[in-house]
């Protein structure tokens, strides 16, 4: 049965359908028909001067001719364009020729590079402007917040001071750059510190700089939160509906609902109402809560204030549908979403994919990825991992690895979870042989195993139960110490079973208490282990 004539064959549900409570739209009647996809090819050209030598009919491209325009003109249509290599070529170019370095395409330039991870060439373009332009505390900026990106704090202090050294002082943003880094490294006590240093300092905290700071301090409660809200209010600083989305978002996930909706409703007090994203924030606080009927007034409540629904809110709704079970409605709503001109994402498959896959009709969640593709939306990781998992926990190792073939096709590329979910079905199936290739090509692609590859790998070695299996699951466990991945619990008590069950249930019990009394394994762990290998020593000797 195809994804389009799925929903006609689905009931009724009670929730939103029944009560028309859902985007004022009835349920039925809907078709998941073709979308046409919208391909936009963007075709640009270089017009290039071609030198005609006298001695020679060839042509050869030459820039010693051209005129400061036409270099800023190629070097705004390659930052456009997202081509940041090409736009360096033409800023060096330009600037050996004696022209002058401009500061606002070399700005942008900083941005791509830095975007794009090439960080070196980021810096050589500052490094440009400040031999041959004149720099200013936006560039500066840039570079900073690019290696900041990239965890290069010590580049990114070196920046400051040549910016310092130069004449520019650090200004809001910069240090809204540098507070922001402190607090996705962890650092909130010296964010807060520095921003101690701007309330006495020439420059004054801004909007941002508070809630930056905010959605810090909420991890650790809502009350530091508080106060940092009641300081910027107090120093004349009006919360944007980002501060206050974030206030909303940690009062939710504190268990809050109260506080978060008093807050909500005396937005419009302070001159703000609230917007999709607050209503999201809240449907996804009672729908996780299973407070339906709540989430039903929610919804009213918002479309009488004129907020449309987006994806999002389509999404949290079918999300917990699915939940809960009830996939008929989940699609009924996802027909919903494409009528009102809405365009489902992968966030917005994915629990249907899910949902599918628990019910056991795999089919239909490979149709559905086929629908999504046809359609532009290209399924990540996470959507074909699901399908993956459940194909092989069927027993269609072979069918899975039709699927992982597929991915490159797709654009889409295997994690180690892929490799994770397919060595342990591919064992039962093919055979050790079979699993470790997979495991090489895993590796030539770059991806690490992590504790749960070597732990599949131990744990297959353990069902072979021969002597053989338990000597390399014992190498298995030293190489995973060696490439600095931990083991836990689980790799110990499934080295312990490979020994036991390979024939030396004396050995393993050893093995067991030795790792108890070094805190490697619970006393849980060691009791099962005894009780199990306790008696296989007794029947060896019977």
């Amino acid at each position: 049965m195809g994804i389009a004539s799925y929903p006609e064959c689905c009931s009724q549900g009670p929730i939103f359908a029944q009560r028309e409570l859902v985007f004022k739209k009835s349920l039925h009647g809907y078709g998941l028909g073709s979308r046409r996809k919208n391909t936009h090819f963007h075709l640009e050209a270089i017009r290039r001067l071609q030198v005609r030598s006298e001695a020679s009919s060839t042509c050869l491209p030459s820039y010693n001719d051209f005129k400061e325009t036409h270099f800023l003109k190629l070097l705004h249509r390659s930052c456009k364009a997202g081509k940041y290599d090409e736009g360096l070529y033409f800023l060096e170019s330009m600037v050996n020729l004696g022209y002058k370095a401009d500061l606002i395409l070399s700005t942008k330039l900083i941005k791509g590079l830095s975007n794009s991870r090439s960080i070196d060439k980021a810096v050589k373009v500052l490094h440009i402007l400040e031999k041959h332009g004149e720099p200013h505390t936006f560039a500066y900026n840039a570079l900073i917040n690019g290696l900041y990106k990239v965890s290069r704090i010590d580049g990114a202090r070196e920046v400051l001071n040549s910016m310092r050294s130069t004449g520019f002082s650090p200004d809001v943003v910069t240090y809204n750059i540098m507070i922001g880094s402190l607090c996705n490294r962890g650092k909130l006590d010296s964010a807060l510190k520095m921003l101690d240093q701007l309330r006495e300092g020439p420059c004054s905290p801004s909007v941002i700089t508070y809630t930056i700071l905010i959605e810090a301090t909420i991890q650790r409660g809502i009350s530091e939160a508080m106060k940092l809200l009641e300081d910027m209010s107090s120093r004349g600083l009006q919360p944007d509906m980002y501060t206050y989305n974030t206030m909303i978002r940690g009062m939710c996930a504190e268990g809050l609902m109260n506080d978060a909706f008093r807050l909500v409703k005396s937005l419009q007090s302070v001159g703000c109402m609230p917007d999709v994203i607050s209503y999201n924030i809240l449907l996804r606080a009672l729908l996780n809560k299973g407070k339906w009927e709540d989430g039903e007034k929610l919804l009213l409540e918002m479309f009488s204030t004129n907020c449309e629904p987006n994806v999002v809110t389509f999404s949290i709704i079918i999300s917990t549908l699915c939940r809960d079970r009830q996939i008929e409605e989940a699609f009924n709503l996802l027909k919903v979403m494409i009528d009102e001109g809405l365009t489902p994402d992968t966030y917005t498959y994915d629990p249907l994919i899910s949902c599918l896959c628990k019910e056991g009709r795999l089919d239909l969640a490979i149709v559905l990825l086929d629908y999504m593709i046809s359609n532009g939306c290209f399924p990540d990781i996470v959507n074909y991992n699901t399908v993956l998992s459940a194909l092989c926990k069927k027993g269609n190792a072979n069918e899975a690895l039709e699927v992982l073939g597929k991915l490159s096709e797709s654009g889409c590329s295997p994690d180690v979870s892929t490799y994770n979910t397919m060595i342990s079905a591919l064992w039962n199936i093919e055979g050790e042989a079979r699993a470790l290739s997979l495991v090489s090509e895993m590796i030539q692609r770059g991806i690490d195993p992590d504790e749960i590859t070597y732990n599949s790998l131990i744990s297959c070695l353990c069902r072979d139960g021969k002597v053989d299996s338990a000597m390399e699951s014992i190498e298995v466990l030293a190489k995973m110490v060696k490439v600095g991945c931990q083991p836990n619990e689980t790799t110990y008590v499934l080295v312990v079973e490979s020994i036991g069950f390979s024939g030396w249930p004396a050995k393993a019990i050893e093995l067991a208490n030795r790792l108890h009394e070094r805190n490697a394994i619970t006393r849980h762990s060691l009791r099962r282990l005894n009780k199990t290998f306790l008696s296989s020593k007794n029947n060896s000797r019977m």
